[in-house]
């Protein structure tokens, strides 16, 4: 899938981050899935149905992605 003209992206590569635009685009998709996830993370530890293990996960992968892009 390729970006066209009038498709815009939510994120942008932090200072000093190299990447060609495929991979950007489809490491962006993974980040917007942990986004996603986190939300979800969050939602479930209100009703106590997730594994105690699971949002400080989420947050690494997050906190990963944020060393990548902008938000």
């Amino acid at each position: 899938m390729t970006m066209g003209k009038m498709e815009k992206k939510n994120w942008t590569l932090q200072d000093g981050v190299q990447m060609d635009a495929t991979t950007a685009n489809e490491v962006a998709k993974i980040a917007c899935a942990l986004k996603s996830l986190s939300v979800y993370a969050m939602l479930a530890y209100e009703q106590e149905d997730v594994p105690a293990d699971l949002q400080p996960l989420v947050d690494d992968g997050l906190e990963a992605m944020q060393k990548i892009f902008k938000w």
